[in-house]
C-alpha cells in the first residue's frame, strides 16, 4: 500500500472519529500517562462507562491526584485509583508490575499513552536516552510483564483483553540505516549513552528524529509480539490520535518548531478530547472484527490502516527481527530471558543467566505464553 498522501492525512485530521461507548462493569483498565492531554480525556471517557476499576498510572503524585479529582468531579466515577510509575526508571516499571501481580485482580485493558519529545540529549539513571526508554523500552517491558495477567483474565472471564500503544503517523517517515540495524549492539547505538555518539553526525541532538524512531520501534514491537501470541485471546495494537493539542511538544527548544506547533494548534489540531476518541476506540471498539485488530495500526479516524511501506517490507521485517533480539538483550540489565521469546534456538545463555538473576519471572512468561516463529533462513541470517 502506498504511503498516505498529505491530502489523506489532512482530511482525516479534520474528521475526528465519533466517541464510542461500552459497558465496563466489573472490568479493570490501566491508563499510563493519565494526568494530562489525551490520556486525561480518554480516562474521563472510560470513567463514564462504569468501570470496575480505572487505574490512573502517573509519574507525579500531585498531578495524578489533581487528575483523579478532576475526573471524579466530572464523571462521578467512584472506582478510580492512582498508581505511580516512572517510565524513565526500569525499577519503577518492575515495581508497578509487581504491585499489580500482588494485587491479584483481573486486567482487561492497558492504554500506553505516556511519551516525550525531547530536543536536547538527556539520559535516564539507567543510562538510556530519555525518549528511547520512556517511549519504547519501558512501555514494551511493562507490556510483557502484564501479559500473564491479561491472558489469565481472558481465560477466567471468557473475554478478550487489549493492550493499545499510542502511536504516530510520523512513523511513516522513518527508515532505519542498515548499518545501525546490522550492528550487534543496534539498540544501544540508537539510545544508550555509551554508544549513541557513534551514530550521531550532527552537533545538535535530533530529538524529533528520536521520537519518530521510537514510534516505528513500537510498531515493530507490537507486530512481533502479536505474531508470537498465535491468536491467543488478547488484542495488541497501535493507535494514532492524530495531531492533538497536548503537551507532547512542551519541551521544544527550536524557535521555528515552536512556531510550527503554535500554528498547528491554532488551525488544524484536534482538541485533546477529540484526539482521545481514537484511544477509547482502541480499548472498547471494533468488537465485531477482533481478528483484524490483532497487531493492527489504528488510524486517526479509528479504522484499521496499513503501517508504513518500510515496516511491512522485507528490509523492515529484518529490522524488526533484529531490534526484537536487541531489545530483549538490553533487558538483561533489568529482566530475565525475554530473548527466548523470539529466538528460542539462538544461543544466549549468558544473557539468560543475567536476566534471570534480576527478574526470574520473565523466564516463566516466555515459556508459558509465547511461541517463537518457526525457524526460517531469512531470520537465521539476521541473527548470525
Amino acid at each position: 500500500m502506498p504511503q498516505p498522501s498529505v491530502f489523506k492525512l489532512f482530511r482525516e485530521q479534520l474528521n475526528p472519529p465519533p466517541l464510542i461507548r461500552a459497558d465496563l462493569t466489573g472490568k479493570t483498565t490501566i491508563v499510563i500517562g493519565a494526568n494530562i492531554g489525551i490520556g486525561l480525556e480518554a480516562s474521563k471517557h472510560l470513567a463514564r462507562m462504569n468501570p470496575g476499576r480505572l487505574i490512573l498510572a502517573c509519574r507525579n503524585k500531585e498531578k495524578g491526584e489533581s487528575a483523579l479529582a478532576e475526573i471524579k468531579k466530572e464523571t462521578n466515577c467512584e472506582t478510580l485509583e492512582l498508581w505511580l510509575i516512572d517510565l524513565s526508571s526500569f525499577a519503577s516499571v518492575i515495581s508497578f508490575a509487581d504491585k499489580f501481580e500482588q494485587d491479584g485482580g483481573r486486567l482487561d485493558a492497558v492504554l500506553f499513552n505516556a511519551a516525550i519529545l525531547e530536543t536536547y540529549l538527556d539520559y535516564t539513571a539507567d543510562g538510556w536516552n530519555s525518549s528511547y526508554q520512556i517511549n519504547y523500552m519501558s512501555s514494551s517491558l511493562l507490556g510483557l510483564l502484564l501479559l500473564p495477567r491479561l491472558l489469565e483474565t481472558a481465560e477466567r472471564y471468557n473475554t478478550t483483553p487489549r493492550m493499545a500503544y499510542v502511536s504516530s503517523g510520523l512513523h511513516y517517515f522513518v527508515k532505519f540505516d542498515s548499518k545501525t540495524v546490522d550492528a550487534s549492539n543496534a539498540l544501544r547505538l540508537f539510545g544508550h549513552k555509551d554508544h549513541i555518539a557513534a551514530r550521531l553526525s550532527k552537533k545538535t541532538y535530533p530529538g524529533r528524529d528520536a521520537y519518530n524512531e521510537t514510534k516505528l520501534m513500537s510498531v515493530f514491537f507490537t507486530r512481533a509480539l502479536n505474531s508470537m501470541l498465535h491468536k491467543k485471546p488478547i488484542i495488541i495494537m497501535q493507535v494514532d490520535p492524530g495531531n492533538s493539542k497536548s503537551a507532547i511538544g512542551r519541551n521544544e527548544s527550536a524557535w521555528l518548531l515552536r512556531i510550527i506547533f503554535a500554528l498547528l494548534y491554532n488551525t488544524i489540531a484536534r482538541t485533546a478530547e477529540e484526539g482521545s476518541r481514537s484511544l477509547v476506540w482502541a480499548i472498547v471498539g471494533g468488537e465485531e472484527k477482533r481478528d483484524e485488530l490483532r497487531g493492527a495500526f489504528i488510524s486517526t479516524v479509528a479504522k484499521v490502516d496499513e503501517t508504513s511501506d518500510y515496516a511491512v517490507s522485507k528490509e523492515g521485517s529484518v529490522a524488526q527481527d533484529k531490534l526484537w533480539v536487541s531489545l530483549c538483550s538490553r533487558f538483561s540489565t533489568c529482566v530475565p530471558t525475554l530473548l527466548t521469546m523470539r529466538v528460542g534456538w539462538f544461543n544466549q545463555n549468558n544473557l539468560i543467566e543475567e536476566l534471570t538473576n534480576i527478574e526470574p519471572r520473565v523466564q516463566r512468561i516466555v515459556q508459558e505464553h509465547l511461541t517463537p516463529h518457526s525457524r526460517d533462513a531469512r531470520f537465521e541470517e539476521t541473527v548470525r
